[in-house]
């Protein structure tokens, strides 16, 4: 029916020019589903079967975010906060997931920190740097107050994620090394991540009915009626569940073959496991999100930019990390408290401290991104030596 279509949705050409569009390029990957299936029945080198899964990731992501925002888009402004904050980081959590049945903990950790490395440096650095060569900007503008919320909860939230790590190195055995699996922490510092998992979670819950009720203009600035979704495309509710149950399987399939090939993968190819796990995991479950947020700053966005980026971090550090937390009481070897190694503490809080220095003008330039570019790739070659 007609009268089901949003106010300015529109449904788009799906042929070649789509495909080659910067909304449509993570569907060119597609193929290396079924490759990546094919590989793993064929049992074929460990190296092309993790490169192939970690493709495969990327248009299943991709698919369930463009569900979850035909749905938020019919649900209202509240419920549809709340869809697009739940199934932001989905793909990343169901891989987690698996790595976490898998008894590969610091893969696990090491995701963790990598998308809130990525979101914060790799993602905002590519936004600002692209919008702000773009057209010629000299600077791009933001909401400086939404911005500082975002960025002191972040802090906030990864003080308190580091806190058992601190303990252990204080109180118990000390950091773990890279790629040291330590299954068997002692009860204490296990009980002391399960009560900051359970603190986070209930800071996360205040921080959605900050963001979505009680101060829904700040993070919402534009929203008025459909304007906020003239991008959609126009889904039923029923097609994009089925869309969004689609993906669901579909990165659940790819991220099973994935974990599964971490450990024969990382001797093949002469990696660490804390190196993918804190680089290729972290990237490939939100590539299709980190590419919406240089997209909307080219398109001088940045208010949106900046929310993405500084928000799906600060999601990752409230809500993924500590329901990790949590499940690993039920899933896998053994509970896996918060303790990350050195270079995954100093990287996380150099980063957020830099992050929120650069945000806190509310305004940036392409070189503030060239900077944070730069500071990603310091990191990610000390991890790679590491």
């Amino acid at each position: 029916m007609e009268a089901s279509k949003a106010p300015n949705s529109r449904q788009p050409d799906l042929g070649p020019r789509f495909l080659l569009s910067a909304q449509g390029w993570p569907y060119l990957l597609v193929p290396f589903i079924p490759l990546a299936v094919v590989f793993e029945l064929a049992h074929t080198a460990a190296g092309v079967v993790f490169f192939a899964a970690a493709l495969g990731v990327i248009p299943t992501a991709a698919l369930m975010g463009r569900a979850t925002e035909e749905v938020a888009a019919r649900s209202g402004p509240g419920i549809g906060g709340l869809l697009n904050v739940t199934f932001g980081n989905a793909p990343e959590l169901i891989i987690a997931l698996f790595a976490l049945e898998a008894g590969l903990h610091e893969v696990v950790k090491a995701s963790i920190a990598g998308s809130i490395l990525g979101n914060i440096l790799l993602v905002m650095g590519a936004a600002m740097l692209a919008g702000g060569l773009t057209g010629g900007r000299k600077v791009q503008r933001f909401d400086r107050t939404a911005a500082n919320v975002q960025s002191l909860m972040l802090f906030l939230a990864v003080t308190a994620m580091v806190m058992p790590a601190i303990f252990e190195l204080v109180e118990g055995q000390g950091l773990p090394g890279v790629d040291e699996e330590r299954i068997n922490f002692d009860d204490t510092v296990e009980d002391l991540s399960l009560a900051v998992a359970i603190v986070l979670i209930a800071t996360y819950v205040g921080g959605l009915i900050f963001s979505l009720r009680t101060h829904r203009e700040l993070f919402n600035p534009h929203e008025k009626g459909s304007e906020a979704h003239d991008d959609t495309w126009g889904w039923s509710i029923r097609r994009s569940v089925i869309a969004l149950a689609i993906a669901g399987v579909l990165v659940g399939l790819m991220s099973e073959i994935l974990v599964g090939s971490i450990e024969a993968a990382s001797e093949a190819i002469g990696l660490s496991e804390f190196f993918i796990g804190v680089i290729v995991v972290a990237t490939v479950g939100n590539a299709a999100e980190h590419w919406v947020a240089v997209l909307v700053a080219i398109k001088d966005k940045m208010d949106l930019s900046v929310n993405i980026a500084i928000g799906s971090s600060a999601q990752i550090a409230m809500f993924v990390a500590p329901v990790l937390v949590l499940l690993s009481f039920a899933i896998g070897p053994g509970p896996m408290p918060l303790v990350f190694n050195g270079f995954e503490i100093a990287a996380i809080f150099l980063g957020v401290l830099v992050a929120y220095q650069v945000t806190n003008e509310g305004e940036s330039n392409w070189f503030e991104g060239l900077q944070l570019l730069a500071l990603y790739l310091i990191l990610g070659l000390t991890f790679f030596f590491a």
